[in-house]
């Protein structure tokens, strides 16, 4: 018999359970190699085959003897086993259904979402629109509130209010292309020469009116102030009976003035009579302010014109017992006067005083009269 290599295993009982029970292959193989080179040196390969066979019926006995004596509690892992199989595939079957219910959910909420933005861009538009309505109201609101002053008369404020819906709310709006205003501000702005006539024509209207009362008041005017004169005539003849050297003074000399100033009388504010200038005055500023002031005193001029040849009549009748024909005719140019020197008084650059003159002297001078046969005097 050979004598034993150094090294050799004795036994492969104890190398076996190493070999089956290795953790890893690496392990597995160190363990392996070294058995099978040890067995196939020392021709021992039976002995290692009879301890591999002797081990696998050892954990045979084992798995039978297991089976036999533990036998219910393997059925009964095995049924936990199963139990727990079918609630995994009824968990999984639960976690699908829950997937699809988060991508409906999901799906719904992407739908919401575009539904949000949707109904925001619709907010903002109605916003954006609602902005575009309050600035068209606020222009409109102007624009009726410039005609309602003309309606009360208040013609300067309209035309003052005209002018500032132009410059703060029409130009911007107009210069600004995107504005959504843009075309009722061309509708507006385009208009505004209109309302700007339809001034001038309301307080050309008013102004017509307050010629034709002035004119028809003359001749009243005239006589409150032939009155008025008379009565500080009479006064002054009561001074000259008590004071003798008052004889050198006449009427509307400096002394007569003084001594009359008690009984100061404003011929065109009394209590029979008030001459208001307004109309005129407010025309006049108008006018100014639309830049027609020349044009303007050209037609005034005209008017007066007109009024003072309608003033004269064309025949007049000197029989009259009471001279009514004649006293009216001086009155009434006596008024006519009144008002012409109040008014160059009040506004002196409305007409030159060469005008006036001219015109003072048309009245005295350029119509001449002659009477007929039946004392009628005639133009």
């Amino acid at each position: 018999m050979p004598p034993r290599r150094h090294g050799a295993l004795d036994d492969y009982t104890s190398a076996v359970p190493q070999i089956i029970l290795s953790t890893s292959d690496s392990d597995y193989l160190d363990h392996l190699i070294p058995v099978l080179k040890d067995a196939t040196n020392s021709r021992r390969t039976p002995a290692l085959l009879q301890s591999l066979s002797r081990y696998s019926e050892d954990r045979e006995a084992d798995i039978e003897r297991i089976g036999l004596t533990k036998h219910e509690e393997f059925l009964d892992s095995v049924h936990r086993l199963q139990e727990v199989r079918e609630g995994t595939v009824n968990l999984t079957t639960e976690i699908l259904k829950l997937n699809q219910s988060i991508q409906a959910s999901t799906e719904k909420l992407a739908d919401q979402k575009g539904a949000l933005v949707n109904t925001k861009a619709v907010r903002q538009n109605i916003a954006d629109a609602a902005d575009a309505l309050r600035e068209s109201l606020t222009v409109l609101h102007a624009v009726n509130h410039s005609h309602e002053l003309v309606r009360r008369k208040k013609y300067y404020s309209a035309l003052k209010s005209l002018q500032d819906l132009q410059n703060e709310h029409l130009v911007p709006i107009l210069q600004n292309r995107y504005a959504t205003q843009h075309r009722l501000a061309d509708a507006i702005q385009k208009s505004l020469p209109a309302s700007r006539r339809a001034i001038s024509e309301a307080v050309m209207s008013d102004l017509n009116t307050w010629l034709y009362r002035i004119r028809e008041t003359s001749q009243f005017l005239g006589e409150v102030a032939f009155y008025h004169t008379e009565m500080r005539r009479s006064r002054q003849r009561a001074r000259i009976e008590n004071e003798k050297f008052l004889e050198n003074f006449k009427l509307n000399s400096s002394i007569e003035l003084i001594s009359d100033e008690n009984e100061e009388f404003d011929v065109l504010d009394n209590e029979e009579l008030q001459v208001d200038f307004t109309p005129l005055f407010e025309a006049l500023h108008i006018h100014d302010a639309l830049g027609h002031s020349d044009r303007f005193r050209s037609e005034y001029a005209s008017t007066r014109r007109q009024q003072k040849d309608l003033l004269v009549p064309t025949s007049i009748d000197l029989l009259a017992e009471d001279g009514s024909s004649l006293s009216s005719l001086l009155e009434g140019i006596a008024g006519f006067a009144i008002i012409e020197k109040a008014t160059m008084q009040r506004v002196p650059y409305l007409r030159s005083v060469v005008d006036v003159s001219r015109r003072a002297v048309g009245l005295h001078v350029h119509r001449g009269y002659k009477t007929d046969n039946k004392g009628s005097c005639k133009h």
